[in-house]
């Protein structure tokens, strides 16, 4: 019994030891990319009993977002994928009861990026960007329910949307920091909503042209660093000038997003996001908006 007992204790030694060192052979496959997946919803919500006193009026907010990137890096080439979405709205209860129910934040942008390593700190580029919104924006004329008659219908789902092809070089003098110099780049706005076009919006060059080509020079800054633990900071100013439109009003344009999060747990987050755009074939004065929400937030990492 005692013989029989250490031949299976060596036979399950063997196994054992075996299997280690087959598994030790094994080497981890190596991801080609690196990914950053960042996914939440926000909520915001006030009410008030009819008596109260203090005044006030039933409000609801809410909406998501999903960040993305990919990165990869070899002895050559530097990829690089950022992806942005976001949508929200606001809903209130109006002097006539009725609920009124607002788009207040709207978002859909993507960057691709490959380049030629030159040096440490510079490439040879060449990117593509695209840039819409996924809901209809309106001119809101009444303060009350929404109606259809007064509220005018300004922008909608590639109505306008940016497509942005660019060859250049880029500089990173550190990890979080990088600009680009887009000597060549082709700026198309489509707007393929007819009555949109019709009004000759977006700088369309005549009624019911639906693409504008513009041939510019791009420069872009972009910061993207953690400030502290669980607080990061991302900055992107892009300023486009058209070499066509030397000596005119709008042969500039200047959009500056920037966008502060805060971890309170691994789950919990506050968010504050600035849009600051200044185009002249949009609107001749600088546009803005401010956004502060606290909601749940999903990321997700892989290297």
């Amino acid at each position: 019994m005692k013989k029989d007992l250490l031949i299976i204790l060596l036979l399950i030694s063997n196994q054992i030891l075996f299997a280690q060192t087959d598994t030790a052979s094994i080497t981890p496959k190596k991801r080609l990319y690196e990914h950053n997946f960042q996914a939440g919803f926000t909520l915001n919500q006030s009410s008030f009993s009819d008596n109260w006193k203090g005044g006030g009026a039933n409000s609801l907010a809410y909406g998501w977002f999903l960040n993305y990137t990919a990165k990869r890096k070899t002895t050559n080439w530097d990829f690089n994928h950022d992806l942005q979405m976001q949508l929200g709205f606001q809903q209130n209860v109006g002097s006539d009861n009725k609920e009124i129910r607002r788009k207040n934040a709207d978002r859909l942008f993507y960057d691709y990026k490959v380049g030629y390593i030159i040096n440490k700190h510079w490439n040879i580029f060449a990117s593509l960007n695209f840039l819409s919104q996924f809901r209809n924006g309106f001119d809101y004329k009444t303060p009350s329910a929404l109606d259809a008659a007064k509220d005018s219908l300004i922008s909608k789902f590639l109505s306008p949307a940016y497509i942005t092809t660019s060859i250049g070089a880029e500089y990173k003098p550190l990890d979080y920091i990088w600009m680009r110099f887009g000597i060549g780049t082709l700026r198309q706005t489509i707007v393929r909503d007819q009555g949109l076009s019709n009004a000759q919006l977006y700088g369309l060059e005549k009624p019911g042209d639906h693409l504008r080509n513009q041939f510019v020079l791009q420069y872009i800054f972009n910061f993207d660093k953690d400030l502290v633990k669980n607080v990061n900071f991302k900055a992107r100013y892009m300023v486009n000038y058209d070499y066509f439109k030397s000596g005119k009003p709008n042969a500039f344009v200047h959009i500056f997003n920037a966008n502060l999060t805060l971890k309170a747990t691994k789950y919990i987050s506050t968010n504050f996001q600035v849009n600051i755009i200044k185009d002249y074939d949009q609107d001749k004065d600088i546009q803005w908006s401010q956004i502060l929400s606290l909601g749940m937030l999903l990321s997700l990492s892989s290297k």
